[in-house]
């Protein structure tokens, strides 16, 4: 049976004293990929915000990755980042640095200490999207699809559990938004589980996976019609 590496149990989400999803129930195993869809302002981000430890969870039960949400102090939110890789929509590249050196920081920053052992990781995550070519290049010398591909190199670095894709396509054209899923699914066919919050209902369409709809303060399943 595949590890479950995500659990909701009537989970409240709150965005200060607001109330934004109410009693959210959901679980993910490893190996999964799950759409999160839903108009903007239903609360898509916050959903996602709480997984990785922006917004904290009161009410209900969380646990991801082996860390138990409601219990999680301001200390433990380094070592809940490293089990988890953020991929967002606006790429959140470091431009006064080149390509591997953005991923050199985060190595450093994790606990990485040999040059060597981080030259070989970075070479790795640069191959594994197809850009390792590019390290020597600084962000804006690169399309917005080349970007998110380093983005999604960057959420590889520590061999997450978990990759918490936050509208990923959402700044980018329909082409290079397919090409960016295509290193996505061909990600979670190597055993990457990734959880995705879209509004490119295209996507769904082309590539059907599992989808959780935010509205109204719910999060339900949406089940896709085969038509």
């Amino acid at each position: 049976m595949p590890d479950t590496v995500l659990e909701l149990k009537d989970a409240s989400i709150y965005q200060g004293t607001s109330l934004v999803l109410s009693k959210v129930n959901f679980a993910m195993k490893q190996g999964d990929f799950v759409y999160l869809i839903g108009k903007t302002g239903t609360g898509k981000s916050s959903f996602m915000k709480t997984l990785y430890g922006d917004l904290e969870l009161t009410e209900g039960q969380g646990h991801i990755v082996d860390l138990n949400l409601r219990k999680l102090k301001e200390s433990d939110i380094p070592f809940l980042r490293r089990k988890l890789g953020i991929v967002f929509q606006d790429f959140k590249l470091l431009n006064d640095r080149t390509v591997n050196d953005n991923l050199d920081f985060v190595l450093r920053a994790t606990g990485w200490k040999n040059k060597k052992d981080i030259k070989i990781r970075i070479d790795e995550v640069l191959d594994r999207v197809g850009m390792k070519t590019k390290g020597f290049k600084f962000p804006f010398e690169l399309s917005g699809g080349e970007q998110q591909r380093i983005a999604i190199a960057r959420a590889l670095l520590n061999n997450p559990e978990l990759i918490l894709a936050d509208e990923p396509t959402g700044n980018l054209d329909p082409q290079t938004s397919i090409e960016v899923m295509e290193v996505l699914q061909d990600l979670n066919k190597k055993g990457h589980t990734i959880l995705m919050a879209t509004h490119d209902y295209a996507m769904l369409l082309k590539y059907p996976h599992k989808t959780l709809k935010c509205d109204e303060n719910k999060v339900f399943e949406v089940v896709q019609r085969k038509d």
